[in-house]
This record gives structure tokens, C-alpha cells and sequence, in this order.
């Protein structure tokens, strides 16, 4: 262990001083850890020592630490985590192989003052009480810190490596260290996002759900055998050979966690684009993918600097790992990040390119926007992949972004409404559940899928250049911070009424009580068209007068009816398209309230066609297919046949996705 003052003194320059990389702090730097980890390969231990800057956010005085032993969810099968785990039961079969459970114990734990901690502190369940999970630590502190008042905490630890536990372990060579050492949770202040008064904010490991936590500067090496080459979230200051081992040193500054990887067998691929060092880090099989990997990122970057600001980080890590390191794809984590490719899958099959668009944009919602996805998965994870969708679409085009195969495709934002509608029960639950509790396995659909489609929707009413001004105000006045759904709909509210007044109403909370806090469903239907022709005049119309009859071979005008049914629960506003056989084309605006609506016209020419929502803005209706209805017979009977084979064919694709 250094010396504690030297230790401290490069932790209060760390936390305070201007960012060597950046221009100075861009966020509180509550959380600033000084770490110093060795790799056992044989043993698939870590020997780990770290000391933490803990700096209070609050007006509390804060008499205790609470930590989050992630490891410990893989200990055996009585931890929350595996009794919620009833999808991975590959990895428990893993783990039970050869005894790879893995875990974590504190050695050591003493303040700055010379205290020790470990004598009293405790395993505590918050969420379910579970009195074998031993995933949060609960420190009481002899010296309670002060409002606005700082602690340096000394630990050591040892952790023992999980065979292919998710989003952590080993298999082989490969080791991806994903929530691998003891972390602070959050104190959250009184009134920051829903905490009425000063608490900590620590939630067990679940199956579901993901992380928060606070932003700070992280100085981590990491020695590992000779030969092994290591990735690690941002910048790699110096690489220092020691005999057999070598010790990786990296600084992140301004993030909310670090991550790292490490292998053999890495090839390292580079680009600088846009000032911006892109690393990736591939098996020899995969080094050929870099011009894929990179075309994606590249396109992502410009777009979200384009829409919410400037990517502040001088680096990216992108992690490409094997087919036996499948456990670790498809990850998040501050200027790191995972994605995942099979050689089987043909290029038109675009997994690799979607996941690492998805993974760059929690860039901004997760690491910058620091949103709780244990409680709220909603509003990083839903955002990202609308965005998600966005990008590939434009990147690869609408109807090919997601699979474009032996002329076939589909696109992402498609793909979305496949995932939602195709779930059992669509209208399984709200968004008033933490991750883990949603409902048999509904957290991703929901939370994913239905999030995006109201967003697209949302983008539908308002148009795209306005939803994009309110992700940006949402970017800007939340990043390097915590904030709740709530935050997100004021901000929305605030934009959209700032351009257009009252044409929505006071605000929007009309629309996101329906979409966040319902479980109702939409589904517009254009149920009726009729054309009764007008007679003309008859009968006897003055005193005395002749009788007139009208020439029933001479019919004038007709009355005309299109008649739209609201089927399900939720109401937008939506337009109706009517086509006129003389080809006039009238566009109606209708609330959209209504369980019916008729819409109905008098003239010479009959309604041959309409259509509700022609633009397809309502992205949240379930059923296409009856927004609209014609009286002229289609002119290709075939068309049906060949939208129920490229529906089929998504199907396989999505199936096939789900391997990666």
C-alpha cells in the first residue's frame, strides 16, 4: 500500500485540479478511486487494493458507506441474482463446472484516521431482505462526514473470477471485468430525483436491470501476466514491464465506473476520428471487421454531437470478444464498449453495427445523463434504442438497417414494433416497476421496445426536428448528473410548449400518463367507406303545383362516409387521408378521442380509398393493416403473400440475433 498522504494528495489533485485531457472537471467528482489490481491467471483471482475520495453531496452528515460487492450475485445459488436468474441457466452451468462461482472479501477497510471499519460492518438485503446475498456492504463510519465534507477510505480485497458469469468472468484466456471491485453506491441529496430527504441509494446485483452511480476520476492499474494485452475505459497513460508481469495504467476522468478486458490473443486495431483515439481490440478472426466496426462509430459520433453536444472523452475502447466470450457482448460502459459477432451470420445480418450504435449512444444516456436503469430502464435504455433506431436507419436505410439478405430486409425501428407487439401480453405492465420486477421477462420489450415507438411516435406528433431540440435541452441541462423521468417530461413539456404554444394542449402530460403510466394499447381502424347517391328532388313543391319526378337515370351528387374506429385504449391526435375518384384528396385532423368518428362529404365524385394516419406518425399502433381500406380492387394479389414471407423471414433473423 503507498503511503496514505501521498495516496490522498493524488486523490484531492485528481478529484480537483483541471482535467489533464479535458480543460478542467465536467462533473462533481463525488466518487474518485485510486486502484491498484493483479491478475492471477492460475488461480483466476484479483488481489486488489483501492483507496476512495469520497466527497458528501448533501447537507447530511453521512454516518455511514454503502458499497456495492457486485461478485458476490455469483457466490452460489442462494443469491438474489441466481434465484432471479431463470434465463441463465447456461451460466450456472457454467460456474457449477468446475467449481467457477466467484466472489469477493474485504481484507481490510480502515478511514483515513487509521479506524477500522471492518469490525463493524455488515451485509444488509435493502431491496428483499435476502439474508444469503451478500451484494451490499453497509460500513458505519466512527467519523461521520460532514455537509460538504470529504473521507478517504482504505481497502483491500481479494475477489475470485466467475467462469462466464453475465457481464463478468472468464472462459479460457479471455477475461472481461465488468462491476469487478468494491463500489461506493450514490447518496442521493434531498430532492434529487425522488428522495424527499438525504439517503443511499444501493441496490442489491438483480438479474435485470443494470447500474448507477456517481462520476468521479478513476486511476486504475492493472498488472496481468506478460503477454496479455489490456483494454480499459479511458486513457491508457503507460504500459511498465516487470519481469514477467506487466502493469497497464489507465486514468478515466469524469465517469461513473470503470471497465477492462484482457487477453493474449488481442490484435489491436486504431483510428483518430475527430480527435477522438478509437481502439479496438479483436481476436485475429475478427481483425477484418475493423472498417465495419469503425464506418458505425463514426456515424454515431457525428450524429449525436450533431443532435445533444460534443463526446468529451479523448478515447473509445470497442471490445470484439470471442465466441466463448459471448457473456460479455453487447455492454456499456464509460468510453468502453462490447459488441459482438458471429461468423455464421451473413453481412446483410447488421447485429455487429447495431450493437455498437446502441452501446455509443449510451455514451450520452447512462454515462453523461446519469439516469438509475435499476429503477427508471426506461429512460436510458428506451432512449438509446429509439436513437438506436434512428441511426441505423439512416445509416443503412428504413427497410434494410436491420437484416438485408437475398433481397430481403427490414429495418430497425420495424424491428422495435416486432419485438413489442410480438410479446404475449403487450399491456403486461407499466413503467411503475424497478427493472426486476417487470413481469415474466417483460423488462426488455417494455422498457426497449414500446419506449421507442412512443418516442417515434412522439416524433410523429411534433416532428423530428423539435424532438431532437428536446433531447439536446435534456443532454445540456442534465448531463454529468442524476435525473429522473420526471426531469425528462419537464423538459419536454418545456420545449414543446415554448414552439407551439397550446396546439397540444397545457402541456404533454395528456400524452406521457398514457404511454409511461398505462397499460393500454392503440389501434386506429378505417372501418367503413360508403358512397349512397343523392336523389334528386320529388314530390309536389307548390300549391296546386305538378308532380315532380326525378329521372332516376340522372343521379347528381352522392353522400359519402368514412367512418375510423379507435379499437384500443390510448388517443393521439391523428390525420385521415380520403381519396376521391376524380382524384381529389382531402386530409382530416381529428383528435382522435373518439370511439368512432364519420367523416362525410356530398358531391359528383364517390370515395374510392382512405387511410388513417397516412404518415405512419401513430408508430404505436399496433395493426398497419387495417389503417386503411379501398374499393378498387388491388392490382397485385401476390403483395400479401410476399408481406406474410418477409414477415416470416424477421422472424428467423430476430431468433438468430438473439444467439449473439
Amino acid at each position: 500500500m503507498l503511503p496514505k498522504l501521498f495516496i490522498l494528495l493524488c486523490l484531492l489533485f485528481s478529484a480537483i485540479s483541471p482535467a489533464l485531457s479535458q480543460g478542467g472537471p465536467l462533473s462533481p467528482r463525488i466518487a474518485n478511486y485510486d486502484i491498484q489490481v493483479r491478475l492471477d491467471t492460475a488461480e483466476k483471482k484479483i488481489y486488489g487494493r483501492q483507496v476512495l475520495l469520497w466527497n458528501n453531496p448533501s447537507a447530511d452528515t453521512v454516518r455511514e458507506l454503502q458499497y456495492h460487492l457486485y461478485l458476490n450475485a455469483f457466490r452460489n445459488t442462494q443469491s438474489t441474482f441466481m434465484q432471479e436468474a431463470g434465463g441463465f441457466g447456461f451460466m450456472i452451468d457454467a460456474m457449477k463446472e468446475g467449481c467457477g462461482w466467484g466472489w469477493v472479501e474485504i481484507e481490510s477497510l480502515k478511514d483515513g484516521y487509521g479506524n477500522n471499519l471492518a469490525r463493524q460492518m455488515e451485509y444488509i438485503a435493502p431491496d428483499d431482505g435476502n439474508a444469503d446475498d451478500r451484494t451490499v456492504l453497509r460500513a458505519p463510519l466512527p467519523r461521520p462526514v460532514l455537509p460538504g465534507g470529504s473521507i478517504e477510505v482504505e481497502m483491500e480485497w481479494v475477489s475470485k473470477v466467475p467462469r462466464a458469469a453475465a457481464r463478468t468472468g472468464y472462459n479460457r484466456d479471455y477475461y472481461f471485468m465488468a462491476q469487478w471491485f468494491p463500489k461506493v453506491g450514490v447518496y442521493e441529496p434531498a430532492g434529487v430525483r425522488f428522495s424527499e430527504k438525504g439517503q443511499w441509494n444501493c441496490h442489491q446485483f438483480h438479474a435485470e436491470g443494470e447500474f448507477y452511480s456517481d462520476f468521479g476520476v478513476y486511476n486504475v492499474e492493472v498488472t496481468v501476466p506478460k503477454g496479455f494485452i489490456v483494454g480499459g475505459s479511458g486513457v491508457l497513460r503507460e504500459v511498465k514491464e516487470e519481469g514477467e508481469v506487466n502493469t497497464w495504467h489507465f486514468r478515466a476522468e469524469d465517469v461513473i465506473d470503470f471497465t477492462w478486458a484482457a487477453s493474449p490473443y488481442f490484435k489491436e486495431v486504431k483510428e483518430n476520428y475527430k480527435g477522438i483515439d478509437i481502439r479496438l481490440l479483436a481476436y485475429p478472426y475478427h481483425e477484418h471487421l475493423a472498417e465495419r466496426y469503425f464506418r458505425a462509430v463514426r456515424y454515431a459520433i457525428d450524429f449525436c454531437e450533431s443532435r445533444f453536444g460534443r463526446y468529451p472523452y479523448p478515447g473509445l475502447t470497442i471490445i470484439d470478444p470471442p465466441f466463448h466470450g459471448m457473456f460479455s457482448s453487447a455492454m456499456e460502459y464509460p468510453t468502453l464498449i462490447s459488441t459482438a459477432n458471429l461468423c455464421f451470420l451473413p453481412k446483410g445480418v447488421k447485429t455487429s453495427e447495431l450493437l455498437l450504435v446502441h452501446e455509443f449512444v449510451h455514451q450520452y444516456f447512462m454515462q453523461m445523463v446519469a439516469s438509475n436503469e435499476q429503477e427508471e430502464p426506461w429512460l436510458d435504455e428506451g432512449i438509446t434504442n429509439y436513437y438506436e433506431a434512428r441511426i441505423m436507419d439512416e445509416l443503412f436505410g428504413p427497410h434494410t438497417s436491420t437484416v438485408d439478405w437475398l433481397g430481403f430486409g427490414f429495418g430497425n425501428m420495424e424491428s422495435n414494433r416486432g419485438d413489442y407487439f410480438g410479446m404475449d401480453d403487450p399491456k403486461i405492465a407499466d413503467y411503475n416497476h424497478f427493472s426486476w420486477q417487470f413481469p415474466e421477462g417483460s423488462t426488455h420489450p417494455i422498457s426497449y421496445n414500446k419506449t421507442t415507438l412512443w418516442l417515434h411516435t412522439l416524433e410523429g406528433l411534433v416532428g423530428t426536428e423539435t424532438l431532437d431540440e428536446v433531447m439536446h435541452a435534456y443532454f445540456q441541462r442534465w448531463k454529468f448528473r442524476h435525473p429522473c423521468g420526471r426531469d425528462f417530461i419537464a423538459v419536454a413539456n418545456e420545449v414543446i410548449t415554448q414552439k407551439y404554444g397550446n396546439r397540444f394542449g397545457e402541456n404533454l402530460d395528456w400524452f406521457f400518463n398514457q404511454v409511461l403510466y398505462s397499460t393500454r394499447l392503440c389501434d386506429y381502424a378505417l372501418a367503413s367507406i360508403s358512397n349512397t347517391p343523392v336523389q334528386p328532388p320529388a314530390g309536389i313543391f307548390e300549391d296546386g303545383g305538378d308532380c315532380v319526378q326525378p329521372d332516376a337515370a340522372v343521379l347528381t351528387s352522392f353522400r359519402s362516409e368514412v367512418r375510423v374506429h379507435r379499437l384500443e385504449g390510448l388517443y393521439f391526435p391523428v390525420e385521415v387521408r380520403v381519396i376521391f375518384e376524380d382524384g381529389k384528396t382531402v386530409a382530416e385532423h381529428w383528435d382522435g378521442k373518439a370511439r368512432s368518428k364519420a367523416f362525410v362529404y356530398e358531391g359528383p365524385a364517390k370515395v374510392v380509398a382512405a387511410e388513417v394516419d397516412p404518415e405512419r406518425k401513430i408508430y404505436l399502433d399496433k395493426n398497419f393493416m387495417n389503417n386503411s381500406l379501398t374499393l378498387q380492387p388491388p392490382k397485385k394479389g401476390l403483395r400479401r403473400y410476399a408481406v406474410r414471407f418477409l414477415l416470416w423471414m424477421q422472424q428467423v433473423m430476430q431468433s438468430v440475433s438473439v444467439l449473439v
